[in-house]
């Protein structure tokens, strides 16, 4: 039995991954699909001081919580940030990272730098002046996220390739490029990433769950750094 922590990307609460979050749970794993604070049904903690800092800690918090000792993180999109932090201060409580078409940050990245194309709407906050915007297109449950979470920089100190295993899933059908295209070209040559590609659209979980369930299964039983594209 496994622990899956799964974080969404922006606007979105763990409720995005239920697809997939039903289907681990069937083949007898225990699942925490997290929605971090200032987010959905959490939207009520959402203020100007919500950062990246706020959202490792949910993470972490959670992991402390429920004893979790083997965790394996799951990030989407903006989640590859959350997901390297908690790795990074917590590595004892993690086995493995998946990023599903997310961003993969080094020490001093932050989404802001990451993503430049971005930016207009990381920066079109309303009234506020700190809450981005859900998309038109989005789930009707997804909210503002915050901005500062955007904004501020992820300090790494440790090594990030020290846990078992590393995935990344490249969603390929975008309209126009992906923002995700040059870190997948970058891991695809990395033998200590295994990387693999979906022909789906940004929400994964959403339009490609079989396929990802597989993946997330699969990482489970191959050995560690499972080297190259798949």
């Amino acid at each position: 039995m496994a622990d899956f922590v799964l974080i969404p990307g922006m606007c979105h609460g763990g409720w995005c991954f239920d697809p997939v979050a039903e289907r681990l749970r069937q083949h007898g794993h225990r699942v925490h699909a997290l929605t971090l604070s200032g987010i959905s049904e959490r939207a009520d903690l959402l203020t100007s001081t919500v950062n990246l800092d706020t959202h490792i800690q949910d993470v972490v918090d959670v992991l402390v919580a429920e004893r979790i000792e083997d965790a394996v993180l799951v990030g989407h999109s903006y989640g590859g940030m959350v997901v390297s932090g908690v790795a990074d201060r917590v590595p004892e409580r993690v086995d493995s990272l998946v990023y599903l078409d997310a961003v993969v940050p080094d020490d001093g990245d932050s989404c802001w730098s990451l993503v430049p194309d971005e930016r207009e709407w990381y920066l079109d906050v309303g009234e506020t002046g700190y809450a981005v915007p859900a998309m038109p297109f989005f789930d009707p449950r997804a909210t503002a996220h915050p901005l500062a979470s955007l904004l501020q920089r992820l300090r790494l100190t440790g090594d990030p390739g020290r846990f078992r295993r590393r995935d990344y899933v490249y969603a390929t059908l975008w309209e126009g490029e992906s923002p995700f295209t040059s870190t997948y070209q970058r891991l695809r040559e990395d033998p200590t990433w295994t990387v693999h590609e979906l022909e789906s659209r940004h929400n994964l979980m959403r339009d490609a769950p079989d396929d990802l369930l597989k993946i997330l299964l699969r990482s489970l039983d191959e050995p560690a750094r499972t080297a190259g594209r798949q």
